[in-house]
């Protein structure tokens, strides 16, 4: 299984999820690739957030080694799950997608709701870091069934 993690900037919630769900699925002893991207490219070859890292770490995570990438077609074909943070970056990835098959890879991180970005909120990035663990045990669980 290789999943890729999608926010904006690709510096706050996807490294989050990204380093997170590595994290867990290696633990489960799970073969998944997972990876991450932003829709801009602002920050590419950036760490993650310094808020991002501590929030992270805080809760037992590094995730300070990764670094930025932007969301390109090519992901298309080389992810099976691409998870998104928000319905703003569901709406630029499947903007690019030029099949069925490929929309339909796209899907929101949690399911019917954004994360919320807390780049401009510092006290934002625990309860976000908090919330992303919390999604990542649910889906590892939902998917090692098919995907181990």
């Amino acid at each position: 299984m290789k999943i890729l993690m999608v926010c904006l900037g690709n510096i706050c919630r996807s490294p989050l999820a990204e380093g997170i769900m590595r994290h867990l699925s290696n633990e489960e002893n799970l073969n998944w690739e997972i990876a991450s991207a932003g829709t801009g490219d602002w920050h590419i070859g950036s760490a993650p957030d310094h808020r991002s890292i501590a929030a992270a770490k805080a809760i037992g995570y590094d995730i300070s080694k990764q670094r930025a990438q932007q969301f390109d077609y090519t992901m298309f074909q080389k992810y099976d799950l691409i998870l998104v943070m928000d319905k703003q970056n569901l709406s630029d990835v499947q903007r690019l997608a030029m099949t069925d098959e490929e929309r339909q890879k796209v899907k929101l991180f949690l399911d019917n709701d954004d994360v919320t970005d807390p780049y401009w909120d510092n006290a934002l990035f625990s309860p976000v870091c908090s919330q992303v663990e919390e999604r990542c045990r649910e889906i590892i669980k939902q998917l090692s069934l098919f995907y181990s």
